[in-house]
């Protein structure tokens, strides 16, 4: 199984008063990750996969340690969990090296702007997706998400 791995930069302004990384900027390192992933890494020259644009229907997010600014980047991996007809549920972990931050997944809905719905997953898009794809990544993070809130609540 492949995951996509983001080299997510850090800013100054991404720390709350309380030193560590806000739980709202952990979704700004999600959305910048599933972008790189979903549009820069669409298959083909040309294509016109993802291109048409998408909507989130649901994040879920487990926050397991407190992150600080440093000057290097923040790792986001990321993988598939499902491919639908017409969504995806896309896995995270922001981490560096063995220590885990946070543990997260989305599902996206590619969706037509055009015509103000949703639409489909295309054969050139799901075959780009299945080649990220690993379910029993997401059940294990889910078992060991109830540890690591233990471990943040305890922080």
């Amino acid at each position: 199984m492949a995951r996509h791995i983001y080299p997510c930069p850090m800013r100054w302004s991404d720390m709350d008063a309380f030193g560590h990384v806000n739980n709202v900027v952990f979704l700004r390192y999600l959305e910048e990750a599933r972008v790189d992933f979903m549009f820069r890494l669409a298959p083909g020259e040309g294509s016109a996969s993802f291109t048409g644009g998408s909507v989130i229907a649901r994040h879920e997010i487990d926050y397991l340690r407190p992150l600080v600014h440093r000057h290097e980047p923040v790792t986001v991996e990321t993988w598939v969990t499902k491919v639908g007809a017409a969504s995806m549920t896309v896995a995270y972990e922001i981490k560096d090296g063995e220590t885990v931050y946070v543990r997260a997944s989305t599902i996206v809905v590619p969706y037509n702007l055009e015509q103000g719905r949703p639409r489909r997953i295309t054969a050139e898009e799901r075959a780009f997706l299945e080649e990220y794809y690993d379910d029993s990544a997401s059940a294990s993070a889910s078992a060991d998400a109830g540890a690591g809130k233990e471990e943040a609540a305890a922080a």
